[in-house]
């Protein structure tokens, strides 16, 4: 599931290891903590996605305290399996490591903006190559850094899935040839790394990912295919202040009635200053509560079967005859048609979502 809404983003996971990574080498705090996405509420929060900038400017202060090889493999050894989520399991749950790591470049907008970012998959029966695309320039050496990370990771995963040492016959990287690469012999275990390839790859034996999994479970796949499409679904794209807002606002969106003091406090402005920024974007407090009740509300009508009462309470609304007014005036029809259609209406009803939106 790829959403044009999430290019120029990652997954706060992402994010999180690339700050790790910079701790860990003792890079101070005060180079990224300013950055956008770094504050804890978003950082901590994995339905938020931090911008791709972001992660590139910590990577960037990383290869200036130590060598990209050593940045990559250290940021490799960081990421536990999970530290990445439902993606992570994508891989290490399928029937085999090959239908995992397909089912992970399927899903790799949950992690990456695959705008700029991508994972191919060529098997030629007797060898499975695995590439990972970036268009960055081979002298930048955060990109090396993250070109060699993402083949890390993803060697490292099959490797879990097939409860093995899985060595690739042959590594190439899009990247110039270093002074040392000791660390990256370290990473993937094996001398026979090409630099300066056209893409950056791992190519392993067919048999050594076609095996069973040891932990396949039947069925699992699909539910965390599933999963990782609702992850994605819900996720929160942060790139300027009114993604910050957005975000902070969806932090307290179980409240039925969110209050405008407590969303002004987790941004650390007064409510007054709250309201004046959300004017100079062009919208309203009220505007963005009612979008986020519309949102919620079509959620639990299509995915819960709660009374049309219990989602009016849950909602922040007086009875059962508000909320029907409010499905009326966003959808042009009835809170129980809505349910029945199973999705808000197709193409008409999103028109005039959107032309609420606009009002």
């Amino acid at each position: 599931m790829v959403s044009h809404a999430h290019q120029g983003t990652t997954s706060s996971a992402l994010t999180r290891l690339n700050a790790n990574a910079a701790r860990l080498l003792g890079i101070p705090a005060t180079g990224y903590a300013h950055l956008l996405g770094m504050a804890p509420e978003h950082l901590n929060d994995d339905l938020c996605r931090p911008p791709v900038v972001t992660s590139i400017r910590i990577a960037e202060l990383a290869t200036v305290h130590a060598p990209w090889t050593e940045v990559s493999l250290l940021m490799t050894q960081q990421s536990a399996i999970g530290s990445l989520g439902v993606w992570d399991y994508l891989i290490t749950s399928a029937p085999t490591p090959l239908e995992g790591i397909r089912d992970a470049g399927d899903h790799l907008a949950t992690v990456l903006d695959t705008s700029t970012d991508g994972l191919r998959i060529a098997d030629d029966g007797d060898r499975v190559t695995i590439s990972h695309l970036n268009r960055a320039d081979l002298a930048h050496e955060a990109a090396c850094a993250v070109r060699a990370c993402a083949l890390g990771l993803y060697l490292y995963r099959l490797r879990e899935a097939a409860q093995r040492s899985l060595v690739p016959l042959h590594v190439a990287l899009a990247a110039e040839a270093p002074r040392r690469h000791d660390a990256l012999i370290e990473l993937f275990g094996t001398r026979s790394i090409e630099f300066e390839a056209p893409v950056t790859s791992l190519t392993f034996r067919t048999a050594d990912l076609t095996a069973p999994a040891p932990h396949a479970q039947p069925g699992l796949s699909a539910v965390l295919r599933r999963h990782a499409d609702q992850t994605l679904a819900a996720a929160v794209p942060l790139r300027d202040w009114l993604d910050l807002f957005r975000g902070a606002l969806a932090s307290v969106q179980d409240d039925a009635a969110p209050a405008l003091a407590t969303v002004a406090r987790r941004m650390a402005l007064s409510p007054r200053t709250l309201q004046r920024r959300l004017d100079e974007h062009g919208t309203t407090w009220s505007a963005e509560v009612e979008t986020v009740r519309r949102d919620r509300i079509s959620r639990l009508l299509h995915s819960t079967d709660l009374s049309i009462e219990a989602i009016a309470a849950r909602s922040g609304y007086a009875d059962a005859r508000a909320l029907r007014r409010a499905v009326q005036r966003w959808y042009g029809t009835t809170p129980a048609a809505l349910r029945r259609a199973g999705h808000p209406l197709g193409d008409l009803v999103e028109s005039r979502r959107q032309g609420v939106s606009a009002q």
